[in-house]
């Protein structure tokens, strides 16, 4: 079971965005990376097409490791560590270190 997962609300802790918040957009094969809105853009050039016909430097988001970003809990809105739990009905959940609430 993954401590991030897509759509997750994440804050980066380590280099040039540190402290910016963003989604999750996608994980990059193996599990290791991962694309979140707004965080580590890079430029891009690109080329004008049939189908771009604007062409130019465009900024796009770039993988970010999975340990330079923290889960933003929706009750503390602070980055916290994650860990697990075995729920009433048998079913693990994944909850927060600092409140102890369970995360969606």
């Amino acid at each position: 079971m993954l401590k991030i997962r897509k759509n997750d609300i994440v804050q980066s802790t380590k280099g040039k965005d540190r402290g910016k918040k963003g989604k999750v957009i996608e994980f990059l094969p193996g599990g290791k990376r991962a694309l979140v809105e707004g965080i580590n853009m890079v430029k891009k050039h690109k080329r004008k097409t049939q189908q771009d016909q604007q062409g130019g430097i465009v900024s796009i988001e770039s993988s970010i490791s999975v340990a330079n970003i923290a889960l933003v809990c929706k009750n503390c809105n602070k980055p916290v560590r994650v860990g697990f739990t075995t729920l009433t009905d048998g079913t693990k959940a994944r909850i927060c270190k600092l409140c102890k609430e369970v995360l969606s």
